[in-house]
């Protein structure tokens, strides 16, 4: 029977073989006696499958694989004996009329640097982990619910590169990266970093969302093993890692999924089913047990190999909805009539769950657009059983609010409070992602009116203000210190900006508030939960300021936070507060930290009885223009 046993067909058949990418694929092994490399492929309608190679000369006849009995299971396998890792392979798939298709390998643990696109052989079970200190604290959060989650999204080949070199020279190594990321991380405060375009695909532009190798690290900044290293890197560094993953939808390129052994395989064969008109791509075929497999092997890959703390899932709303992106006639509906993929739906249930349910403390996190209910909801009640959903919906708002001139957002204050009305619906993440700074979206601080120093002060506190807002939290990269052009995967960040003193400042902003974030529970502990937000007021339109208090579980160092939209400064401005006491000032945007000439604040505000707000107590602060003060308070 060789390595892919009658249990593992059956298993495969129904979906839940959970470790699959130890059986498909090229791996190492000894038989009788001898070491080789044992090669696996699901190819259920191919006439015949060659292994071709580096090792063969790519000769198309003399490696001929086997198919396994049952037939109709589609496995073919075959060991080749004294061949060890590192060639390149490919499958040829000759089909029953005849055609040849030269295919990488769908399991492959690593792939030729492209333009390349050749599987090769690699061995990836002999990595030694050291962060277990990190892995046993991941498992006794069994959620990251009430935990600090503040994201750094990161594209790895434009964060930073090797001066002088435009190329692929120019790349920072996953261990080069490690390091230099990780200690800039730290550094900023942040808890999480998440990693665009690691699974292989062959175009620079698709930013890693049109993936060929979802079993293999991206081999444009090394091997495997120096992913690993990454990862083990980051947590012995106290930083977690999350992965874009992309079961939406794949590419047609010659050499990848579409049309694997001649027909469709992984995509719905009904192309009103699996193709996307706008994108170009494939969609999976969620109702075929293999292909689920398929997804299901790679997510817990990722998670359980190479220690990853959760997965971005990509375009969860395409797979949902039968008619995304799609015009009448170019979708068929599911047996109700209704647009929902029914398929995809169990899908999810089932991923979700799985993933979580084994590795306690993992997250499942939805890039998902539209309405849909319950996304975070649990799977036995209808839900979808994500751990969090991107806020879409806020970010429009607020980005839209961020753009108006001042003076109009006295008539669009609604944008900023909108959001609390549906907070407790999801378990939400607040994002300003790679999607807002790309496409002749302007970057950030380049959405913001005015001109100069104003526009700082306006990102400034639009900054301030998410910070403060429930939900955890993601920011692209280069955005913290306020780069200037739209992102571009092609060059590295701007980082020259920093000896400009304005990007300095917003740096050192928004370092300060990601600190306080992760000091302070009263941020996150009750994000989802209706008593850890309250409103002081939501309705001073006409002044363009929002306050509002961030609580604790046990009522202790909660935070008042005040925003001012307007440059208009505030020198009596008063603020009701909930208790007598005194509030201690922890953060100021006029701080000395952010401007040359900063102010000296007192540090202490004393409530006193007078009315404001709806409430008996209030204290004073001279609020400037876009102003932000943070108090410290306990109940």
């Amino acid at each position: 029977m060789g390595n892919f046993s009658e249990l593992d067909m059956y298993l495969f058949g129904q979906a839940t073989h959970y470790d699959i990418y130890k059986k498909l694929g090229a791996h190492p092994q000894i038989r009788r006696n001898k070491k080789g490399i044992c090669f696996a492929v699901y190819a259920p309608h191919a006439e015949k499958v060659f292994v071709i190679g580096e090792f063969n000369e790519w000769n198309e006849t003399k490696h001929e694989m086997e198919r396994l009995e049952p037939e109709e299971a589609g496995i073919y396998e075959l060991f080749i004996p004294g061949l060890g890792t590192g060639s390149l392979y490919k499958y040829l798939i000759i089909t029953p009329d005849g055609r040849k298709l030269y295919k990488a390998d769908p399991y492959a643990n690593f792939a030729e640097v492209r333009p390349g696109t050749a599987s090769r052989i690699t061995d990836i079970e002999h990595f030694k982990w050291t962060d277990d200190v990190w892995m046993k604290k991941r498992a006794s959060h069994g959620t990251m619910d009430h935990q600090p989650m503040s994201i750094y999204e990161v594209h790895p080949g434009s964060w930073m590169r090797h001066p002088g070199e435009d190329g692929d020279g120019g790349f920072y190594t996953y261990r080069e990266l490690a390091k230099s990321l990780c200690s800039y991380v730290k550094k900023m405060g942040y808890t999480h970093i998440e990693l665009m375009g690691i699974s292989e695909y062959p175009f620079d532009g698709s930013w890693g969302y049109q993936v060929t190798g979802y079993y293999a690290p991206t081999s444009r900044y090394g091997k495997p093993e120096d992913f690993a290293w990454l990862v083990n890197y980051f947590h012995k560094n106290n930083i977690g890692v999350i992965l874009d993953w992309v079961p939406a939808h794949f590419p047609k390129d010659a050499h990848g999924l579409a049309e694997f052994d001649g027909q469709a395989l992984y995509e719905y064969a009904d192309p009103r089913m699996g193709e996307h008109p706008d994108w170009g791509t494939k969609i999976f075929n969620y109702g075929n047990n293999q292909v689920k497999n398929f997804l299901i092997g790679s997510a817990l890959m990722w998670i359980e190999h190479y220690h990853i703390d959760g997965l971005r899932v990509d375009a969860v709303a395409s797979m949902l909805y039968l008619d995304y992106g799609k015009d009448a006639g170019q979708w068929i509906p599911n047996k109700y009539g209704e647009n929902k993929n029914l398929e995809a739906i169990e899908f999810f249930k089932h991923i979700n769950t799985l993933i979580t349910g084994r590795n306690p403390g993992t997250v499942m996190i939805a890039e998902e657009s539209t309405a849909w209910p319950m996304v975070t909801g649990p799977a036995p009640e209808g839900g979808l059983n994500f751990s969090f959903k991107w806020n879409m919906g806020w970010m429009h708002d607020f980005l839209d609010y961020m753009k108006l001139d001042p003076y109009f957002r006295k008539n669009n204050h609604n944008k900023m409070t909108f959001a609390m009305s549906y907070n407790n619906s999801e378990k939400y993440i607040l994002v300003l992602s790679h999607d807002e700074v790309v496409h002749l979206k302007c970057s950030m601080i380049n959405k913001m009116p005015g001109t100069g120093e104003d526009k700082f002060s306006n990102l400034k506190v639009g900054y301030a203000f998410m910070m403060g807002h429930p939900g955890k939290k993601l920011l692209f990269m280069g955005q913290e210190f306020a780069q200037l052009h739209e992102w571009s995967e092609k060059t590295e960040l701007e980082w020259y900006l920093l000896d400009n003193p304005s990007h300095k400042s917003m740096q050192t902003f928004v370092k300060e508030l990601l600190h306080i974030y992760k000091k302070y529970p009263a941020m996150y502990e009750l994000d989802h939960e209706w008593n850890g937000f309250e409103w002081i007021n939501a309705n001073d339109a006409d002044r363009s300021i929002f306050s509002f208090i961030r609580k604790s579980k046990d009522g202790k160092n909660c935070l008042l936070f005040v925003c001012n939209f307007t440059p208009v400064a505030r020198d009596d401005y008063r603020v009701g507060v909930p208790v007598n006491k005194s509030y201690r000032l922890i953060f100021h945007s006029d701080d000395e930290k952010f401007q040359a000439e900063g102010t000296k604040r007192p540090l202490s505000y004393k409530a006193v009885k007078s009315e404001c707000d709806g409430r008996d107590y209030s204290i004073s602060y001279p609020l400037p223009g876009y102003g932000v003060a943070i108090f410290r308070f306990s109940y």
